[in-house]
């Protein structure tokens, strides 16, 4: 890197500055980076199996109140991909060991969902939208969370998306979910200010 451009450390250690915040799946196949054409420090990035954000995952919510109240990111994506293994893991209902517990939110999507998702002949397709299904709940998710919130109520431009990468192709889908405003969610998850 250092051979094609001399100051890229140097600049790179000089500032954080992203207008975005990824959060997306560990899987190693789903680079955030590569994906979106961005240079380390463009994007800020958390990872863990099946792009989840629960409310008990003090890990995820820290990575979300750093970028939004420290480095005040733009926009949250929320992005999951095709041929998840999680979500997969989530579907098929086998004893998985400990990560049972954590793909609970997915079959909680899942049995919200079963007529829609069962109503598909392919397991294939089953599968596919249960990865956009996923991703839709978490970027409610993510809404739901105070830190969101509060960004709002402050006047802070904040908005939350959700997409899903095509490992096939290498396309991003927009799953048309986006929320930029408190008013957007159920009035049952909204914090007083």
């Amino acid at each position: 890197i250092s051979t094609s451009d001399p100051g890229f450390f140097a600049k790179l250690a000089a500032q954080q500055s992203p207008e975005y915040l990824w959060i997306g799946c560990s899987d190693s196949r789903v680079p955030a980076n590569q994906i979106v054409d961005l240079l380390p420090g463009e994007i800020f990035v958390h990872r863990n199996v099946a792009n989840m954000v629960v409310h008990t995952d003090f890990n995820c919510l820290t990575v979300l109140q750093y970028a939004v109240d420290v480095l005040k990111v733009k926009h949250v994506i929320v992005v999951g991909h095709y041929g998840c293994g999680g979500v997969r893991a989530a579907y098929e209902n086998a004893d998985n060991g400990l990560i049972d517990n954590w793909l609970r939110n997915i079959k909680d999507v899942l049995h919200r969902s079963r007529a829609r998702i069962n109503a598909l002949a392919d397991e294939s397709a089953r599968l596919n939208l249960l990865c956009e299904l996923n991703v839709v709940a978490q970027v409610a998710n993510v809404c739901h969370t105070t830190i969101a919130q509060n960004a709002w109520q402050r006047g802070q431009k904040l908005t939350v998306h959700g997409w899903v990468y095509s490992l096939e192709d290498g396309l991003l889908k927009d799953l048309d979910c986006s929320v930029d405003s408190v008013e957007q969610i159920p009035e049952v998850y909204r914090v007083s200010p």
